[in-house]
Protein backbone atom coordinates (compact mmCIF):
# COMPACT_ATOMS: atom_id res chain seq x y z
CA UNK A 1 0.00 0.00 0.00
CA UNK A 2 2.73 2.45 0.91
CA UNK A 3 5.34 3.96 -1.38
CA UNK A 4 8.96 3.22 -0.63
CA UNK A 5 11.24 6.22 -0.29
CA UNK A 6 15.02 6.20 -0.45
CA UNK A 7 16.82 8.44 2.02
CA UNK A 8 20.63 8.35 2.10
CA UNK A 9 20.68 4.69 1.16
CA UNK A 10 17.92 3.69 3.58
CA UNK A 11 14.53 2.41 2.54
CA UNK A 12 11.66 4.09 4.37
CA UNK A 13 7.92 3.69 4.08
CA UNK A 14 5.81 6.63 3.05
CA UNK A 15 3.28 7.80 5.62
CA UNK A 16 -0.30 8.83 4.99
CA UNK A 17 -1.51 11.41 7.51
CA UNK A 18 -5.21 12.20 7.84
CA UNK A 19 -6.81 15.16 9.67
CA UNK A 20 -10.41 16.33 9.70
CA UNK A 21 -12.71 19.04 11.07
CA UNK A 22 -10.23 21.82 11.82
CA UNK A 23 -13.08 24.34 12.14
CA UNK A 24 -11.03 27.52 12.23
CA UNK A 25 -8.60 26.24 14.89
CA UNK A 26 -5.55 27.36 12.94
CA UNK A 27 -2.96 27.35 15.72
CA UNK A 28 -3.87 23.83 16.81
CA UNK A 29 -3.72 22.66 13.20
CA UNK A 30 -0.19 24.00 12.79
CA UNK A 31 0.91 22.56 16.12
CA UNK A 32 -0.47 19.14 15.21
CA UNK A 33 1.39 19.15 11.90
CA UNK A 34 4.55 20.02 13.79
CA UNK A 35 3.84 17.37 16.43
CA UNK A 36 3.56 14.59 13.83
CA UNK A 37 6.66 15.96 12.06
CA UNK A 38 4.78 16.43 8.81
CA UNK A 39 7.21 16.51 5.87
CA UNK A 40 5.45 17.79 2.73
CA UNK A 41 8.15 16.29 0.53
CA UNK A 42 7.60 12.76 1.83
CA UNK A 43 4.25 12.42 3.60
CA UNK A 44 0.86 12.12 1.95
CA UNK A 45 -1.42 14.49 3.88
CA UNK A 46 -5.18 14.11 3.42
CA UNK A 47 -7.62 16.61 4.94
CA UNK A 48 -11.26 15.57 5.23
CA UNK A 49 -12.99 18.95 5.19
CA UNK A 50 -14.73 21.39 7.55
CA UNK A 51 -11.99 23.99 7.60
CA UNK A 52 -14.27 26.81 8.74
CA UNK A 53 -16.97 27.92 11.20
CA UNK A 54 -17.05 27.83 15.01
CA UNK A 55 -13.32 28.49 15.49
CA UNK A 56 -11.89 32.00 15.23
CA UNK A 57 -9.48 31.68 12.29
CA UNK A 58 -11.30 30.20 9.33
CA UNK A 59 -9.59 32.56 6.89
CA UNK A 60 -6.14 31.51 8.09
CA UNK A 61 -7.04 27.81 7.89
CA UNK A 62 -8.27 28.20 4.32
CA UNK A 63 -5.12 30.10 3.36
CA UNK A 64 -2.90 27.39 4.86
CA UNK A 65 -4.84 24.53 3.30
CA UNK A 66 -4.86 26.28 -0.07
CA UNK A 67 -1.08 26.67 0.09
CA UNK A 68 -0.63 23.00 1.05
CA UNK A 69 -2.76 21.84 -1.86
CA UNK A 70 -1.19 24.12 -4.44
CA UNK A 71 2.45 23.71 -3.42
CA UNK A 72 2.72 20.38 -1.63
CA UNK A 73 0.17 18.12 -3.38
CA UNK A 74 -1.93 17.75 -0.25
CA UNK A 75 -5.38 16.24 -0.78
CA UNK A 76 -8.13 18.43 0.68
CA UNK A 77 -11.74 17.27 0.58
CA UNK A 78 -14.92 19.28 0.97
CA UNK A 79 -16.95 19.20 4.20
CA UNK A 80 -20.53 20.22 4.89
CA UNK A 81 -19.43 23.45 6.60
CA UNK A 82 -17.35 24.38 3.57
CA UNK A 83 -20.41 23.76 1.40
CA UNK A 84 -22.60 25.84 3.74
CA UNK A 85 -20.18 28.73 3.34
CA UNK A 86 -20.36 28.46 -0.46
CA UNK A 87 -24.16 28.26 -0.39
CA UNK A 88 -24.41 31.31 1.88
CA UNK A 89 -21.96 33.34 -0.20
CA UNK A 90 -24.07 32.51 -3.26
CA UNK A 91 -27.29 33.53 -1.46
CA UNK A 92 -28.77 30.04 -1.31
CA UNK A 93 -29.08 29.35 2.43
CA UNK A 94 -28.01 31.92 5.00
CA UNK A 95 -29.91 30.44 7.93
CA UNK A 96 -28.09 27.10 8.21
CA UNK A 97 -24.71 28.81 7.77
CA UNK A 98 -25.34 31.44 10.44
CA UNK A 99 -26.71 28.91 12.92
CA UNK A 100 -23.73 26.57 12.59
CA UNK A 101 -20.85 28.88 13.43
CA UNK A 102 -20.93 31.06 10.33
CA UNK A 103 -20.71 34.30 12.29
CA UNK A 104 -17.20 33.33 13.40
CA UNK A 105 -16.25 32.78 9.76
CA UNK A 106 -17.64 36.19 8.78
CA UNK A 107 -15.66 37.86 11.57
CA UNK A 108 -12.53 35.94 10.58
CA UNK A 109 -12.71 37.46 7.11
CA UNK A 110 -14.15 40.87 7.92
CA UNK A 111 -12.88 41.63 11.44
CA UNK A 112 -14.16 41.07 14.97
CA UNK A 113 -15.63 44.57 15.00
CA UNK A 114 -17.67 44.09 11.82
CA UNK A 115 -21.02 44.13 13.63
CA UNK A 116 -19.94 46.76 16.16
CA UNK A 117 -22.37 49.68 16.61
CA UNK A 118 -25.12 47.64 14.94
CA UNK A 119 -26.80 46.40 18.14
CA UNK A 120 -25.38 42.92 17.65
CA UNK A 121 -26.17 40.99 14.50
CA UNK A 122 -27.56 43.06 11.64
CA UNK A 123 -28.66 41.25 8.46
CA UNK A 124 -27.83 44.14 6.13
CA UNK A 125 -24.37 44.31 7.63
CA UNK A 126 -24.11 40.55 7.06
CA UNK A 127 -24.98 41.05 3.37
CA UNK A 128 -22.23 43.67 3.20
CA UNK A 129 -19.84 41.12 4.70
CA UNK A 130 -20.65 38.59 2.01
CA UNK A 131 -20.02 41.22 -0.66
CA UNK A 132 -16.71 42.11 1.04
CA UNK A 133 -15.61 38.45 1.00
CA UNK A 134 -16.59 38.08 -2.66
CA UNK A 135 -14.55 41.12 -3.63
CA UNK A 136 -11.46 40.49 -1.53
CA UNK A 137 -11.30 36.68 -1.17
CA UNK A 138 -12.61 35.39 -4.48
CA UNK A 139 -9.59 33.06 -4.67
CA UNK A 140 -10.65 31.42 -1.41
CA UNK A 141 -14.18 30.94 -2.71
CA UNK A 142 -12.93 29.41 -5.96
CA UNK A 143 -10.57 27.14 -4.04
CA UNK A 144 -13.30 25.82 -1.76
CA UNK A 145 -15.58 25.30 -4.74
CA UNK A 146 -12.87 23.19 -6.41
CA UNK A 147 -12.54 20.71 -3.54
CA UNK A 148 -13.51 17.08 -4.29
CA UNK A 149 -15.93 15.00 -2.23
CA UNK A 150 -13.79 11.89 -1.78
CA UNK A 151 -10.34 10.37 -2.26
CA UNK A 152 -9.34 6.75 -2.69
CA UNK A 153 -6.14 4.75 -2.49
CA UNK A 154 -5.33 1.03 -2.52
CA UNK A 155 -6.82 0.28 0.89
CA UNK A 156 -8.94 3.23 2.04
CA UNK A 157 -11.74 5.54 0.97
CA UNK A 158 -11.49 9.01 2.50
CA UNK A 159 -14.61 11.12 2.82
CA UNK A 160 -15.94 13.85 5.09
CA UNK A 161 -19.11 12.26 6.48
CA UNK A 162 -19.36 8.70 5.19
CA UNK A 163 -20.96 6.56 2.49
CA UNK A 164 -24.42 5.12 2.10
CA UNK A 165 -24.56 1.34 2.67
CA UNK A 166 -27.14 1.15 -0.13
CA UNK A 167 -24.42 1.59 -2.74
CA UNK A 168 -21.86 -0.97 -3.85
CA UNK A 169 -18.18 -0.89 -4.63
CA UNK A 170 -19.09 -0.38 -8.27
CA UNK A 171 -21.38 2.63 -7.90
CA UNK A 172 -20.60 4.39 -4.59
CA UNK A 173 -19.07 7.37 -6.39
CA UNK A 174 -22.44 8.12 -8.01
CA UNK A 175 -24.33 8.61 -4.73
CA UNK A 176 -25.75 12.09 -3.99
CA UNK A 177 -23.19 14.64 -2.85
CA UNK A 178 -25.26 15.14 0.32
CA UNK A 179 -24.13 11.70 1.46
CA UNK A 180 -20.44 12.61 1.23
CA UNK A 181 -21.09 15.80 3.21
CA UNK A 182 -23.90 15.02 5.65
CA UNK A 183 -24.63 11.31 6.08
CA UNK A 184 -24.52 10.06 9.63
CA UNK A 185 -26.98 7.58 11.20
CA UNK A 186 -27.45 5.21 8.25
CA UNK A 187 -23.71 5.07 7.67
CA UNK A 188 -22.81 4.63 11.32
CA UNK A 189 -25.50 2.09 12.18
CA UNK A 190 -24.88 -0.29 9.30
CA UNK A 191 -22.04 -2.54 8.29
CA UNK A 192 -20.11 -1.12 5.36
CA UNK A 193 -20.37 -3.21 2.17
CA UNK A 194 -16.98 -2.05 0.93
CA UNK A 195 -13.74 -4.00 1.07
CA UNK A 196 -11.76 -0.80 1.68
CA UNK A 197 -11.76 0.89 5.07
CA UNK A 198 -13.62 4.21 5.18
CA UNK A 199 -11.84 7.05 6.98
CA UNK A 200 -14.26 9.83 7.88
CA UNK A 201 -14.80 12.94 10.00
CA UNK A 202 -18.04 14.93 10.54
CA UNK A 203 -19.28 13.00 13.59
CA UNK A 204 -17.24 13.82 16.71
CA UNK A 205 -15.76 10.61 18.00
CA UNK A 206 -16.91 11.42 21.53
CA UNK A 207 -20.37 10.60 20.19
CA UNK A 208 -19.11 7.26 18.86
CA UNK A 209 -17.22 5.84 21.85
CA UNK A 210 -17.52 8.49 24.59
CA UNK A 211 -14.01 9.87 24.11
CA UNK A 212 -12.44 12.26 21.58
CA UNK A 213 -9.74 9.81 20.49
CA UNK A 214 -9.82 8.24 17.02
CA UNK A 215 -12.57 5.66 16.66
CA UNK A 216 -11.84 2.28 15.08
CA UNK A 217 -15.00 0.47 13.98
CA UNK A 218 -15.65 -2.43 11.62
CA UNK A 219 -14.50 -1.14 8.25
CA UNK A 220 -14.65 2.46 9.49
CA UNK A 221 -12.29 4.89 11.21
CA UNK A 222 -13.68 8.15 12.61
CA UNK A 223 -11.18 10.91 13.32
CA UNK A 224 -13.15 14.07 14.25
CA UNK A 225 -11.87 14.87 17.73
CA UNK A 226 -14.31 17.74 18.29
CA UNK A 227 -11.63 20.40 18.58
CA UNK A 228 -14.15 23.22 18.07
CA UNK A 229 -16.11 21.92 21.07
CA UNK A 230 -13.10 22.08 23.36
CA UNK A 231 -11.78 18.57 22.81
CA UNK A 232 -8.90 17.78 20.44
CA UNK A 233 -7.68 17.69 16.85
CA UNK A 234 -6.67 14.18 15.77
CA UNK A 235 -4.26 12.84 13.18
CA UNK A 236 -4.37 9.28 11.86
CA UNK A 237 -1.06 7.92 10.60
CA UNK A 238 -1.17 5.01 8.15
CA UNK A 239 2.12 3.32 7.44
CA UNK A 240 2.76 -0.17 6.09
CA UNK A 241 -0.81 -1.18 6.82
CA UNK A 242 -0.55 -0.15 10.47
CA UNK A 243 -2.23 2.73 12.29
CA UNK A 244 -0.85 5.23 14.76
CA UNK A 245 -2.78 8.07 16.34
CA UNK A 246 -1.80 11.57 17.42
CA UNK A 247 -3.73 14.49 18.86
CA UNK A 248 -3.33 17.99 20.22
CA UNK A 249 -3.90 16.70 23.76
CA UNK A 250 -0.34 15.30 23.59
CA UNK A 251 1.11 18.76 22.89
CA UNK A 252 2.33 20.65 25.93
Amino acid sequence: MQTLLEDWGCIRLRRTLVISDIHGCHTKFLKLLEHVKHDPAEDKLILLGDYMDRGLKSKEVIETVKNLVEHHKVVALRGNHDQMFLDAINGQDDYIFLHNGGINTIESYCGLNWFENHSGFDFNRYLEAKDFIKRHYHEHIAFIDSLPFYHEDESHIYVHAGLSPYYTEKDWKSQPTENFLWIRDIFLANKTPFSKTIVFGHTPTINLHKKPDIYFGEGKIGIDGGVCFGYQLNCLEIIAGEYNTYSTKEIQ
